[in-house]
């Protein structure tokens, strides 16, 4: 696992441009390098926002969407359409103004379609198997840029502090009992994560920086989620000045644009 490299921007709002600029350069590499590419999305306020962004820059036309792979890094297990769901933020910011290839945008399936929440799980589960290759040597493929948010409890996706989903090793699982409403979500797991090649925390306010302090120290990631958000290749903790301001010195290499 790599090493995480720390990037500090001004406020929220730069930080959401500056995360939708590096998206915008990482996928048109790799498509340029190996012709498609793939992300996971994340919801929240900041990860809502970057994808905004995305959509509100003319850059945008760079990525050739229709041969973009889209995932999701948790969901909450709701009715397709509910305004909680994190596909429907995306569709709403970003999805619905671009070329995607419909078959290509990978959901978490909620209640509607008559599934359970382990059935969700296993569906998503079957589907990340059937899009990983022989290099990717696992049940999920290599993604080329994973964005996770973090909430003040140094959660990840659906993976919050001391909860089973932690030790689970299969690639995507239900978790129910969930500290923040809906207690009933999907999410990846760790290991699932830890396959991208790349892993941005994206994060901004005050209230976020105890749990950057910790995700970047030597916490365990049981009690500590975000600590184990950490990619094959890279792992980039993509941050405002106050989700920044507990960071230790000379912790992280971190630089201010």
């Amino acid at each position: 696992m790599s090493v995480p490299n720390v990037v500090v921007h001004r406020n929220a709002d730069v930080l959401a441009k500056a995360v939708a600029a590096r998206i915008i350069t990482r996928l048109v590499d790799v498509q340029s390098a190996k012709g498609s590419a793939s992300i996971v999305l994340t919801g929240g306020s900041v990860g809502i926002a970057t994808l905004a962004a995305i959509a509100a820059t003319p850059a945008r036309d760079a990525v050739d969407w229709r041969r973009l792979d889209v995932w999701w890094g948790d969901e909450r297990f709701l009715h397709s359409g509910d305004k909680e769901r994190n596909e429907t933020g995306a569709r709403e910011a970003l999805l619905d103004h671009v070329d995607l290839d419909p078959e290509r945008v990978h959901v978490m399936r909620g209640p509607d379609s008559g599934m359970s929440a382990e059935e969700s799980a296993d569906s998503y589960a079957a589907e990340l198997r059937a899009a990983s290759r022989p290099e990717d040597h696992g049940p999920v493929p290599g993604f080329d840029v994973m964005l996770l948010g973090m909430g003040p409890d140094a959660h990840i996706a659906s993976l919050f502090p001391g909860m089973p989903a932690l030790y689970d090793t299969r690639p995507v699982v239900a978790v129910h009992g969930a500290p923040k409403p809906p207690p009933t979500r999907i999410s990846l797991t760790l290991p699932a994560i830890q396959a991208a090649r790349e892993v941005w925390v994206v994060a901004a306010g005050e209230e976020k920086s105890g749990a950057v302090r910790l995700a970047l120290s030597e916490s365990g990631y049981v009690q500590v989620p975000a600590a184990g958000a950490k990619g094959r290749g890279r792992t980039l903790f993509l941050l405002d000045r106050a989700a920044a301001g507990k960071i230790p010195p000379g912790l992280g290499r971190i630089s201010s644009p």
